[in-house]
Order: C-alpha cells, then sequence, then structure tokens
C-alpha cells in the first residue's frame, strides 16, 4: 500500500471562502486502479487540530459549512475580522466501500471550530483587559479615559509640546498642566479573541474606570446584617455605606431590598500633574496678654490682626481627580501676618462672673432641653437625678431673688455682674438671701418640685443683657 500525502495549511482569516487545507492520497489496492473508476469511492477524512472527527464523502460540505458560518458573522459584525483558532485538514481516501456520517462531521466541527476576531487589546501592566475592533478604537479609549480629567485643548497641547523645552516661567495666577498619564503600563497590541469579547469604546472606557462594566446589585436576605453582606462581597462596612447614599451604620435593612455592592476597582487609574503659581493667606495668630487690673474673664482686643501673604509655585498631583501629592517648588513671603492681641482680665472680683460656668447640680442629667414642648417655650434646661441634691451657682455673683415665684416655685436669681444672669427653679429649700455675694459652684438651695413641677428636678435658665439664651452655649466654657 502506497501513501502519496501533500498536506496544505488552512489560511488564518476568513474574509473568503479559502478556508481549507487537503492531504491527497492515492490508495492502490492489489491490481485494482485507483483510477479505474472500477467500485472505487473517494472519501475524505477530517481532522481538527490533528483530532479526526470523523469521515466525508464530499469536502465541499465543511467549505460550505465555514463559509456559510463566515457570512453570518460579517452580517453580525461588519467591521470585525475573523479567522479560525484551529488547524482542519481533509486526508482523502480511495475505497471500495464508503462509509461516511456527513452530518455527524458537522455537528462535532460546531463544537470543536473556534471562530475567533482579530482584535486589539488594551494591555494594563502586560495583561490584556479590554478588547476593540480596531487599534484606533483602542487608542481612542487611552484618549477618552484622559479626557475624563483634561480637556481636549490640553491634552492636544501636551501631545505636541517638546518633552525637552523648557517652559516659561508662571505668573501669579497662573497655573498649566504638566503631564496627563497613568499609573499602570498601558500598551496596544494585536490579538485573537472570541467575537463576544469585543467592547465598543464606550464600554471599554466604563470598563476600565469602574473594574465593570454594571454595578453589581445585592438583594437583602433573612438574617443579612449590613456586617455580613460588606464580607461576602470582599467590602468593609464603610466601603458599603459610601456606595449606598442614605445608609448608615445603624440603618434597618429588610429582606428584598437591593444595595449597591460594586466597589469601584479601576484597571487604569489616570495620573495628572498640575504647576500653579498663587498668592496664598498666611492666617494670623492670636496673643492673649493678662491683665490683673481687669476683672477675670473680662477680655478686651487691643490689636486687630491681618492675614500675610505668600507666593507659592507648587506641583499638585491628582489621581482619578483626587489629591495624591502636593509638593512646593518655592515660597516667598511678600507680606508678614499681624498677630491679634487679646488682653484677658485676672483679677477676680468675688460678685463678679468668670465667664465660665459650673455645672448647677451634683451630678444628674439633662431629662429636657430647651426648646418647644407642649405647645410652648421651654425656656430653660432640667436637671434630674443628681448624686446628691444640692444646688450650686453657676459663677460668681450676686443674689438678686431668693422667693416663691408662682409656677417656678422657690426660685433664685443670679446676676453675675457680666451681663448675664441665671436663675434656679422648683427648689424645695433656699440656703441663700437677696444681696448675699456667691461663688463659682457655692450651695445655694435644695433641688426639689414646688411651683408646677411634675416630679424632682431643677429647671435652669441663663439670660444675657435681658435676652434669654440657652443654657447649653454656656455650662462647661
Amino acid at each position: 500500500m502506497n501513501w502519496k500525502v501533500k498536506l496544505e495549511g488552512m489560511p488564518k482569516l476568513l474574509k473568503r471562502t479559502a478556508i481549507s487545507a487537503m492531504v491527497a492520497s492515492t490508495l492502490t489496492f492489489g491490481t485494482v486502479s485507483a483510477n479505474s473508476g472500477i467500485g472505487i469511492n473517494t472519501v475524505y477524512h477530517v481532522y481538527v487540530n490533528k483530532e479526526r472527527i470523523g469521515t466525508i464523502d464530499n469536502k465541499k460540505i465543511v467549505e460550505q459549512y465555514i463559509e456559510d458560518r463566515e457570512k453570518q458573522l460579517l452580517e453580525e459584525n461588519p467591521n470585525i475580522t475573523f479567522g479560525l483558532d484551529d488547524n482542519v485538514v481533509y486526508v482523502e481516501e480511495k475505497v471500495f466501500r464508503s462509509n461516511v456520517n456527513n452530518q455527524q462531521v458537522l455537528q462535532l466541527l460546531s463544537d470543536k471550530l473556534q471562530i475567533v476576531a482579530e482584535a486589539y487589546s488594551i494591555v494594563v501592566n502586560e495583561e490584556p483587559v479590554a478588547f476593540l475592533d480596531s487599534k484606533e478604537g483602542a487608542e481612542e479609549v487611552i484618549k477618552s479615559m484622559k479626557l475624563q480629567y483634561v480637556s481636549e485643548e490640553v491634552l492636544s497641547e501636551l501631545e505636541s509640546r517638546d518633552a525637552d523645552a523648557t517652559l516659561p516661567t508662571l505668573t501669579v495666577g497662573q497655573s498649566r498642566i504638566l503631564d496627563v498619564t497613568f499609573n499602570e503600563k498601558v500598551s496596544v497590541s494585536e490579538q485573537k479573541v472570541s467575537p463576544n469579547e469585543i467592547l465598543t469604546v464606550e464600554e471599554a472606557v466604563t470598563y476600565l474606570t469602574k473594574g465593570a462594566l454594571e454595578e453589581q446589585k445585592y438583594q437583602v436576605q433573612d438574617g443579612d446584617v449590613l456586617g455580613s453582606i460588606a464580607t461576602k462581597h470582599d467590602l468593609s462596612l464603610d466601603e458599603l455605606l459610601a456606595l449606598n447614599s442614605g445608609l448608615k451604620e445603624d440603618s434597618l435593612i429588610k429582606p428584598g431590598q437591593e444595595l449597591n455592592v460594586t466597589a469601584l476597582k479601576p484597571f487604569l487609574n489616570v495620573i495628572v500633574k498640575e504647576e500653579t503659581y498663587s498668592s496664598q493667606s498666611i492666617p494670623f495668630g492670636t496673643e492673649i496678654v493678662e491683665n490683673k487690673d481687669k476683672p477675670k474673664g473680662e477680655k478686651k482686643v487691643k490689636q486687630e490682626g491681618q492675614n500675610g501673604e505668600k507666593l507659592v509655585n507648587s506641583i499638585t498631583t491628582r489621581q482619578n481627580g483626587s489629591v495624591i501629592e502636593q509638593e512646593t517648588i518655592s515660597e516667598e513671603v511678600v507680606k508678614e501676618p499681624i498677630a491679634k492681641i487679646v488682653e484677658k482680665g485676672t483679677k477676680v472680683i468675688p460678685s463678679r462672673g468668670t465667664g465660665s460656668f459650673a455645672w448647677p447640680a451634683v451630678g444628674g442629667y439633662i431629662s429636657s432641653y430647651m426648646g418647644y414642648r407642649w405647645g410652648r417655650m421651654h425656656k430653660g434646661i432640667d436637671i434630674a437625678r443628681p448624686s446628691n441634691r444640692s444646688i450650686l451657682a453657676a459663677d460668681n455673683g450676686t443674689v438678686v431673688q431668693a422667693s416663691y415665684d408662682g409656677g417656678y416655685g422657690n426660685r433664685i436669681v443670679i446676676n453675675h455682674n457680666n451681663g448675664i444672669k441665671t436663675t434656679y427653679s422648683h427648689l424645695s429649700s433656699m440656703s441663700v438671701s437677696v444681696g448675699q455675694t456667691v461663688q463659682r459652684g457655692q450651695a445655694i438651695g435644695v433641688m426639689g418640685a414646688t411651683g408646677n413641677s411634675t416630679g424632682i428636678h431643677l429647671h435652669f435658665e441663663v439670660y444675657k443683657n435681658g435676652s434669654l439664651q440657652n443654657p447649653m452655649d454656656y455650662i462647661g466654657k
């Protein structure tokens, strides 16, 4: 048995139907000539990547199948060039009795034949990430990534700028973009991929910016808590909260509620360097000068402060719009700041307040704040449940009232002789009298429930120059 074999490699691209390779074989059995035609049939053994998939009686069956598949793909994707990622060969044989299985071969061919598209990949740090149908499309994606952070005019100027040229000196108020690059190594290379992997320019920009084409949603299940949802999706709790506006750590979530669980993990990070030359303010400081002849708590501005000015040449580096580095190139002070000078009295006058209030009870908590309640204004704060019921003067001053006062019950009013008065109401008893000088923290009575009171507590009010004040603005200051 003599074999005469001729092998041809299959073309890579399918822009025409010549996608075949043939191995011709002439077989002679005994004294019967292969060309005699007496009882002899021609069959073709089909191989894909050296694997035999079956026998056909006409290789045009396979060629027509490939041609039809090519036409279908071209209709769906007219701008894409297709090719085969497999090696198809035919082995011709002359036989007396043919045993072919055309349909089975076509079915296996459908499963094994890999149609690939000629594409251009955007390669990030040596890894292909996004695939486009043309080199121009890939380059447009890279350009579009940069145009998210700079204008077309700036980008064009940068691309035409001579890298070795000396840039002119900036004047005050001017700025310029020095460079727009990526934090990663980026290139474009030709590659064959499955047609469904090819993206449009817009899809590729979204994918490279967000790390995904679409945001992933999670539907809350029974028993879920925010912490477990975050862990399940490789997020911190803070990241999960940031992805869902209005969601807080103590927010209640319900089964069926949808949460965004896609954290931005860009494949490409755009780095923009900007140089600025600007005038910046130098804040003035404040100096305190003590005056022993002035009452304690009294302050007077002796000299108003003025901000200074400096000229700063700096380079700001931003990644995806956020500042990651600021470098000062030069700095020149053109006007020194002038400090504000405040004179502060230190002389203690027993009947004059220091301006710093003590807590007017021994422990306890605020059971009601100043504000509207029950349809009318609650003029102060209520303090209840102290460790003992002693009521204390909030600051130095002179007692100007110590008597029963209608709905206030037993009430003490202290004039702190600095424009401020404080009142203490609902006392069960009072231990000071009108005209008496009291010191900050001195006991002046006992907490009670006299007057219109629902229980034992202190009602505390503050007035400044006759106007009602919020006690919370004074206590502890």
